[in-house]
């Protein structure tokens, strides 16, 4: 299976601006720019999508890993924030923090620990990261 995507820009780095597209149609020609990546501008940036992402594919993997356990959760909220900081004369992503409420009837807290520790060890975008994932998790 291949997903694919695209970038367009035109200019220099700070005053130029772009887009990206995805081959699904969900992202079509959506802007980006300097000003909505290093700043607070309208559009999307890099690290926002690899933040959606992350969240997405951690609570899909959750999901998997309670239903292995014969749980269903009637609720699965992951909010994931991507941190970009000035390091080594350039920028890196210095953490992936995920921050998951959930409800899960009839889930003990040691059956919530293990599916939620084995979906951040086995969502594969978890697996491309090469830096710190953080997790918090609440169970309801």
């Amino acid at each position: 299976m291949q997903r694919s995507a695209s970038a367009h820009w035109q200019g220099d780095l700070k005053s130029g601006k772009g887009t990206l597209s995805t081959a699904s149609g969900t992202l079509s020609t959506t802007p980006y720019s300097f000003h909505s990546r290093f700043e607070h501008g309208a559009g999307t940036n890099p690290e926002e999508l690899l933040a959606a992402a992350h969240a997405g594919c951690f609570t899909m993997a959750l999901s998997a890993q309670l239903a292995g356990a014969g749980l269903t959760a009637s609720s699965l909220e992951t909010t994931c924030t991507i941190s970009l900081e000035q390091k080594d004369g350039g920028w890196g992503i210095t953490e992936s923090h995920l921050a998951l409420k959930a409800t899960v009837p009839g889930a003990s807290k040691e059956a919530f620990d293990t599916a939620v520790n084995n979906a951040k060890a086995g969502c594969p975008v978890s697996k491309l990261y090469n830096t710190k994932i953080t997790l918090d998790a609440q169970l309801s």
